[in-house]
């Protein structure tokens, strides 16, 4: 059988998804295009049972195409407010995936300050409820462009989301509320469960070597033992993603719109 072709964008959707998979009766959410995409596709495919919104205040049988919608009918199958999410983040009952501007080797982020706090580089919006969502429930990470400044060498310039630093815990807070899932970048996917919760790579996409990812990172990596190319979208799922984003509002997330299949050349150009 003949592999469609698909684009980087569309290779990281369907990695992303596999960040939900068998995470149960949770609530799926992913901030930006393609981690929203991810989610969604997860929900139509593997991982029926994922709880969704409208972004607004009720919870649908299926998720709701990304951009304007037309004349998409949802279909509602719940109530839920701001209330009722915050209660579903207080109990750990949710699964994010966000796109902090900085992540270091203890899988702490920061989207808020970059140089020092008392006077930054640039100052963003803030920590934009990453504390109490990183300490509460599962979080996984979506980067569109891997490099060392966003995998940093030391520690992030200010901690907006909570990872694995133990000098970071006091012997009073609780620490198995918080789990880190995945990171999806243009590069690889890894995640943060060597020994020690050391960063692993997991999969590398088409064209790109283990070598590139850690000259791109600033911490070392580990490879996992059954380390793979990542998975390629299947013509089913390439149907769902262009379902669930009718307008492909998807081709304009990485600069360029980049194939899924690069060469090594294109890969480090």
């Amino acid at each position: 059988m003949t592999t469609p072709n698909f684009s980087l964008a569309e290779l990281m959707i369907v990695a992303a998804s596999e960040a939900f998979r068998g995470n149960g009766e949770m609530l799926a959410s992913g901030l930006g295009i393609i981690p929203r995409l991810g989610a969604s596709l997860a929900k139509m495919t593997h991982s029926p049972e994922l709880l969704m919104t409208d972004s607004e205040a009720f919870l649908v049988e299926e998720p709701i195409p990304v951009g304007p919608r037309g004349d998409y009918q949802p279909k509602y199958s719940g109530y839920m407010p701001f209330e009722r999410i915050f209660d579903n983040v207080w109990h750990g009952q949710r699964h994010a995936m966000v796109g902090p501007t900085q992540i270091d080797r203890w899988a702490q982020t920061n989207l808020s300050v970059i140089g020092d706090y008392a006077k930054p580089k640039v100052a963003m919006l803030g920590v934009r409820g990453l504390p109490g969502n990183s300490i509460n429930h599962l979080n996984s990470f979506y980067v569109p462009s891997h490099s060392k400044r966003v995998f940093v060498e030391g520690e992030v310039d200010m901690v907006s989301g909570v990872g694995f630093k133990a000098e970071r815990w006091s012997e009073h807070m609780r620490r198995d509320t918080m789990g880190i899932g995945r990171a999806v970048t243009d590069l690889c996917v890894l995640d943060f469960n060597g020994p020690d919760n050391a960063a692993r790579v997991l999969s590398l996409h088409p064209g790109v070597t283990f070598e590139h990812v850690q000259n791109n990172t600033g911490f070392p990596l580990l490879r996992a033992d059954d380390l793979k190319e990542t998975a390629a979208p299947t013509a089913e799922q390439l149907a769902l993603i262009a379902r669930l984003d009718p307008h492909n509002l998807r081709a304009k997330q990485l600069k360029g719109n980049p194939a899924g299949v690069r060469t090594a050349a294109e890969v480090e150009a």
